[in-house]
Order: structure tokens, then C-alpha cells, then sequence
């Protein structure tokens, strides 16, 4: 049986980037985990230090189940480099190379609305963008 991983965004505001990558993938607020009611609840076990607060993260998943979780952390340092793993966000991949390239503009435009960069395209095959922190993800077509 495969393992199944999260993926861990750090950066400098949670509450942001959780709008945006909700919004870039379609994914809902994690619930906590039972037996916990609320967020707040959850991370009081953890005995964090006052100056924590439940804004400092976020925990978003598929709605479908399918796609891995996603923890984004309030973190202290900046981001100081181009990221070694990103996110490629796969818009439906039919149709005819014109078709898919229309829809990989149509989504990369639809993340600047929402805060993303568009930091270089690579016509016809995939569009290399920044989330509202600098993190590096690509748009491109999800296999036919």
C-alpha cells in the first residue's frame, strides 16, 4: 500500500495563504480531529506558547478525499529561496494542445484575481505562477 503524504506550506500569514490555495484548488477547511469541536480546541493540548495563536494555521483538504491535506504554518524566518518542491495545479486536460493551453491561461488568470503571480509562461505547455508569499506552484493541464 502507497503512503499518503500532506504538504506543508510555511510562511508569514496562514489566514492569507488558506484563502488562496482554498481558492487555487478547491479545497474546504480541515474539521478537527475528533473528538475536538473546534481549531481551538485541538491546539490547546499542545500547550503552545501565548504568543501562538490559532491564525498561526491552517489545515485545508480535498472535499473529495483525494488530494493530499494541506498545513500551512505561521513560520518566523522569511522565505529565502526558490522553493525545492511546488505545487502543480492541473486544470482538465482534453481537448485539442489549443484548448488546454486556453484553459491554463483562463486558470492562471483566475489565481492573479486572487492574489498569485505570474512569474513566466511557457506557451502552450504550463505557466509558472507565486502564491501571495512568493511560493512557487505551476498551472498546467492534467493528463488527457
Amino acid at each position: 500500500m502507497a503512503a499518503k503524504i500532506d504538504l506543508t506550506l510555511d510562511c508569514a500569514n496562514a489566514q492569507l495563504l488558506a484563502v488562496f490555495w482554498k481558492t487555487a484548488l478547491g479545497y474546504i477547511d480541515e474539521p478537527p480531529p475528533a473528538p475536538f469541536t473546534t481549531r481551538e480546541e485541538w491546539l490547546a493540548q499542545f500547550d503552545l506558547p501565548e504568543d501562538d495563536s490559532e491564525d498561526d494555521g491552517a489545515w485545508l483538504c480535498d472535499p473529495d478525499g483525494v488530494g493530499p491535506r494541506l498545513s500551512i504554518l505561521k513560520v518566523s524566518e522569511p522565505k529565502a529561496a526558490k522553493n525545492r518542491l511546488h505545487i502543480d495545479v492541473r486544470v482538465p486536460g482534453h481537448g485539442s494542445p489549443d484548448e488546454r493551453w486556453a484553459r491554463i491561461k483562463a486558470e492562471s488568470e483566475r489565481l492573479v484575481r486572487v492574489g498569485g503571480v505570474v512569474l513566466q509562461e511557457f506557451d502552450g505547455h504550463h505557466v509558472v505562477m507565486a502564491d501571495p508569499e512568493g511560493n512557487e506552484f505551476c498551472v498546467a493541464a492534467a493528463s488527457a
